[in-house]
């Protein structure tokens, strides 16, 4: 294994106390995990090359909260530098062997053929007057054959005629129909829309009603902290409804109930929130893996991480519940 540079050392550092592994940092990112590890161990062998190198560096820098100009500045003799090359120079050395000489053998060569495109040419326009002269003929012999089918035709459509009009008074007598039959399905749709809006808003004020009685009564109180973890007992109340929001960043979260089945186990991206229904539980274990910018709320009511985030970034936050009902 390789020995790390200062700052894989300072990157990993800053990852771990963020409670990080390699495998979350390659869900945030979407850099491969064993070019974080390159990144880490110095070894900018195993990139595609030094671009990537960094532009990998910036997203991880980014990905765990490092300002990246001052990342770049710090530990510039650790980051390989990019080189361009002059590729206008280049281009012009190109033409300037092959423009001239390419542009007077192709002017040869044309004259070359000329004699062979005058002759295609003639054989073109004598076709195009053979096919002219064709088909004017052919329209002839149309209008004659026309003209003595006439009066049948007009039999045929007087004929035609009478039959449109009974297949539209037909068709106005079936549009009817579904005129009606669509008028009254609209009306079902809207009583049965309007019956839904209203039941919905019934569950909504008695939900409202509810948590209103019970944060009159509830109450959530620290019982022990210790190391990065703490304890809460929540009382008074019959529901037990668990919100937890990132507003800066995304971060990894752990919600367990206390027999250590998982409810939730993954990345909460930056903007997003998860309710839990833990009603029917005494106990949920809440696992924060970089706690600033995440917000608590228990039964619609915001209440503090038991640590101060930039001193604690990761906390674990446990939560023994009792019914009103039981008390």
């Amino acid at each position: 294994m390789l020995a790390l540079t200062e700052l894989g050392q300072r990157l990993r550092k800053e990852r771990e106390s963020k409670g990080l592994s390699l495998e979350d940092l390659q869900k945030l990112t979407k850099i491969q995990k064993r070019y974080l590890l390159g990144i880490e161990e110095g070894n900018y062998e195993v990139m595609p090359g030094k671009f990537y190198v960094r532009a990998f560096i910036k997203q991880y820098c980014e990905a765990i909260g490092l300002d990246t100009d001052a990342i770049f500045e710090e530990y510039k003799s650790d980051i390989p530098s990019t080189q361009t090359e002059d590729m206008p120079q280049q281009l012009s050395r190109v033409r300037s062997r092959k423009e001239i000489p390419q542009h007077t053998k192709g002017v040869s060569k044309a004259y070359d053929y000329l004699p062979t495109v005058l002759v295609v040419a003639g054989v073109v326009v004598v076709g195009i007057i053979i096919w002219v002269i064709a088909q004017n003929i052919v329209s002839d012999k149309n209008k004659e054959q026309a003209n003595q089918e006439a009066p049948n035709s007009e039999v045929q459509q007087s004929n035609t005629q009478e039959e449109t009009n009974e297949t539209t008074a037909k068709n106005d007598n079936s549009t009817s129909e579904d005129d009606q039959s669509a008028a009254d399905k609209k009306e079902q749709e809207k009583e049965k829309a309007e019956k839904e809006k209203a039941a919905k808003e019934k569950a909504e004020k008695e939900k409202a009603e509810k948590e209103k009685k019970d944060s009159g009564k509830q109450e959530y109180k620290e019982v022990q902290k210790t190391g990065r973890s703490a304890t809460y007992a929540l009382s008074g109340t019959d529901a037990f409804n668990l919100e937890v929001t990132s507003t800066q960043a995304d971060t990894w979260l752990d919600v367990k109930n206390g027999k250590g089945n998982a409810f939730f186990s993954s990345i909460l991206k930056k903007g997003e929130t998860k309710e839990f229904d833990l009603t029917k539980e005494t106990e949920a274990r809440v696992n924060i893996g970089y706690s600033p910018g995440v917000e608590l709320k228990v039964n619609g009511k915001a209440v503090d991480l038991p640590f101060d985030s930039s001193k604690q970034v990761r906390q674990v936050v446990t939560i023994q519940y009792q019914p009103a009902e039981a008390q």
